[in-house]
């Protein structure tokens, strides 16, 4: 074809299309000079490698960039050479010609199908999500036969190709100017058909078993956190890799610790002559016991932080801190010593407060008069 010519004339678009564009842009010129449509024909079939190679280029976002800056040239560093051929083509935009079209590329191309994903809801102890736990549960699920080992067959025989196709997976009918291809009828694009099921399992491949699953719980985890246990979802069908299976985390209330976010927050009572004179006290964390400084004056609801004692980070393990509200708990019962006592401290109260009454009213006189 000689010099390469450039990929946005080659699709017949502007440098600024989107991806819409460029899909669209691609189908019709894919259309056009599809093989089946013009066999024999060299100058289509190089139209049409040279349509799939441009729209490979610019519907990649790294691969545009450097083909805007630096051209086929800049190309070259990235291993992209285009296409080796219609093979290579179909491999990667079959799906166009399929979902678009009706034909795909004249080759039968894997139907295997991969198996259903699971859903599992794990209940959790406030504690083992913080700290991370190992746990076993048991799924019911389809698993690959264990009587076929999953290819369907009675044991001692093989599947067949397909009578019907020949093997290829579609069936070809003619449809104006070009060919339809669709998925065979007979063996629903296999290509193959199994003449002696699998008693077991009835020629589906697999059976539905219970399985003992081990769950890693990471550390840090917290209420509606997802697990992706890659294979363990259902078996694929017709003997497809299996689905996945993801564990929904439920986390149970703690009666002492709340979580926010990586902080965990508790309130601790004190009495009002603890907050008053101040004390030391013993605060429970997540590892066990850890002293806290009351200061004199303490107020209630006011708060303390013990740096690193919180929960986990699941991005980098560091830990959140642990806050300590302070509430102040009122007696309910006093002895008469206790009332003469406290009744004392308020006498004593009320005077300091009226001495300073009368202080701020002199105060106020003195800038009157002045």
């Amino acid at each position: 074809m000689g010099q390469k010519r450039d990929y946005y004339e080659v699709l017949g678009v502007g440098r600024e299309a989107g991806a819409n564009e460029l899909k669209s842009a691609y189908r019709k010129l894919a259309l056009r000079y599809h093989p089946d449509k013009n066999p024999g024909d060299k100058e289509a079939e190089d139209k049409f490698k040279e349509a799939a190679e441009a729209y490979e280029v610019l519907r990649d976002p790294n691969k545009r960039q450097i083909y805007d800056q630096f051209g086929h040239e800049g190309l070259e560093g990235t291993g992209f050479s285009g296409f080796g051929g219609f093979e290579d083509i179909f491999s990667s935009f079959g799906s166009i010609f399929e979902d678009f079209f009706g034909f795909g590329g004249g080759r039968r191309r894997s139907r295997v199908q991969r198996g259903a994903d699971l859903r599992y809801d794990l209940q959790l102890d406030f504690m083992d999500a913080a700290f991370g736990t190992e746990t076993q549960i048991d799924i019911r699920k389809n698993q690959p036969c264990p009587e076929c080992q999953g290819n369907r067959c009675e044991p001692g025989t093989q599947p067949e190709t397909c009578r019907h196709c020949g093997g290829a997976g579609q069936v070809s009918r003619s449809q104006g100017f070009f060919t339809v291809r669709t998925a065979c009828p007979s063996c629903h694009g296999q290509g193959q058909t199994i003449p002696h099921p699998c008693p077991r399992c009835r020629g589906a491949g697999a059976v539905v078993a219970e399985k003992k699953v081990t769950i890693k719980v990471p550390a840090g985890v917290d209420h509606g956190s997802r697990l992706r246990l890659a294979g363990e979802g259902e078996a694929g069908p017709m003997g497809g890799p299996p689905g996945d299976l993801y564990v929904f985390i439920h986390v149970e209330a703690h009666e002492f610790f709340r979580r926010e976010d990586n902080d965990v927050i508790c309130q601790i009572p004190i009495s009002f002559v603890q907050a008053i004179l101040g004390d030391t006290i013993k605060v429970p964390t997540l590892q066990g016991e850890k002293e806290l400084k009351i200061p004199k004056g303490t107020q209630y609801g006011d708060l303390f932080r013990f740096r690193g004692e919180g929960i986990p980070s699941l991005r980098n393990g560091n830990r959140g801190d642990q806050i300590i509200q302070v509430t102040i708990k009122t007696p309910t019962s006093l002895s008469k010593r206790q009332e003469e006592l406290l009744a004392e401290f308020s006498s004593l109260e009320e005077r300091k407060i009226s001495r300073k009454l009368k202080n701020l009213l002199k105060g106020a006189a003195s800038k009157a008069a002045l």
